[in-house]
């Protein structure tokens, strides 16, 4: 690969080959230099940045703005929310927005939770085990269906059409044509506004009704563009997250039977566990874009001003051997302190406390559950979510 930053790398092209490991690509460019021109999947040109320090100071440069119009005209990109929300805003919009949500999301309140999530994942894992030839696909059975599960109570949305939201979301985060993305934008917003609109007439002692009840008394605190921004936010991150955090991890433990062994012997080993499946194979690959204000200098290289777009990687940063030794081995003894999974600054993720609360109670019982769980395909014959935001197969095939 040149190290000429006037050359654009066509990650686009590489299909499926660059969705399975994408790994290996960072790496290549990550030894040449931090920065590089490239051609996303998802249709536009971006400077990418990769290395452990490099993505770490991106993520916390004030001269990348989240704000979309910061952008430089025609990006290429559209922003598929309803509205804005915290993962598009600059301070001190941002400051607000999360304010509004924080006290959801402490270590306190997310632990209170726990019981309910454990009684969601035995319900779950109860189906699975009444199926007759002990075969399923585990993000169907377990991996989205929990999330989904526990962000739609949290929010007071237990009725939600989750396979109609599962398809939108998915169309969304994903690497689909532009159009394809507003029509779903426009249904899932349409669908939300329906939502929002009971909520207000049968509102509740949940974090939805909440934030409308905001909406209703200080009205400039939340507008209702908002507040459909908010509840898109929350129930997008609030499962893609974790149902890729769940099904990579899983699928990194079947991988490394002596690994998966270790943890059977000692279950005490899963806390750990779980920040090494975050470091390892991260359910986000790149943050939510940031675009710059005026011209940046990183690793030596000038990124023009007035709205470029810059992708921080944060599956290459976990993955830099500067930083983490021999780090395409996946080991649950780790030290994986200091991974950048959830982010890194102002807009770390506000519900990682809860995501790795799922995967701790999902993980832990699935295995104490059926100790013969086996991935029932090879691994090559997965297929793996085209974009580079989330991470993740489309579906685990196991036996048990």
């Amino acid at each position: 690969m040149s190290t000429d930053t006037s050359e654009i790398v066509d990650l686009a092209a590489m299909g499926q080959e660059f969705a399975r490991d994408p790994y290996r690509v960072y790496a290549e460019l990550r030894a040449i230099g931090p920065v590089h021109r490239v051609w996303m999947p998802e249709g536009a040109e971006a400077w990418l940045v990769v290395g452990y320090d490099e993505v770490r100071a991106t993520l916390n440069d004030p001269r990348l703005s989240k704000d979309w119009q910061a952008a430089a005209g025609d990006v290429g990109l559209i922003a598929v929310a309803p509205g804005p929300h915290m993962l598009i805003q600059d301070a001190p919009h941002h400051t607000r927005l999360r304010k509004l949500v924080t006290k959801e999301f402490t270590p306190r309140r997310v632990e209170s939770m726990a019981p309910q999530v454990q009684r969601m994942t035995d319900e779950l894992l109860d189906a699975m085990a009444a199926v007759p030839d002990r075969r399923t696909d585990l993000v169907d059975a377990l991996s989205f269906p929990l999330p989904m599960g526990v962000i739609c109570e949290l929010l007071g949305v237990p009725s939600l059409d989750r396979e109609a939201f599962r398809a939108w979301s998915d169309i969304a985060v994903g690497s689909a044509p532009l159009e394809e993305k507003a029509v779903a934008s426009s249904a899932g917003g349409a669908y939300l506004a329906e939502l929002v609109a009971a909520k207000r007439e049968e509102p509740g002692d949940d974090l939805l009704s909440a934030l409308i009840r905001t909406t209703d008394e200080d009205g400039d605190r939340l507008s209702s563009d908002e507040l459909l921004g908010m509840a898109w936010l929350l129930l997008v991150a609030g499962h893609e997250t974790t149902v890729n955090l769940i099904s990579n991890g899983v699928l990194a433990l079947l991988q490394h039977p002596d690994q998966l062994a270790e943890l059977r012997a000692d279950p005490g080993l899963l806390e750990n566990a779980i920040e090494e499946m975050l470091r390892y194979d991260g359910p986000v690959e790149t943050p939510t874009y940031r675009f710059t204000t005026e011209p940046v200098e990183i690793g030596g290289v000038s990124i023009p001003g007035g709205g470029a777009l810059v992708l921080p990687v944060l599956a290459d940063a976990d993955r830099d051997p500067a930083r983490f030794p021999e780090p395409h081995r996946f080991d649950i003894r780790r030290d994986a302190r200091g991974h950048v999974a959830f982010g890194h600054g102002i807009h770390y993720c506000l519900g990682a406390p809860l995501a790795r609360l799922e995967a701790r109670i999902a993980i832990r019982s699935l295995l104490e559950r059926f100790p013969e769980l086996a991935l029932d395909v090879h691994p090559g014959a997965l297929a793996w979510r085209e974009g580079m935001l989330i991470r993740g197969p489309r579906w685990v095939p196991v036996r048990f």
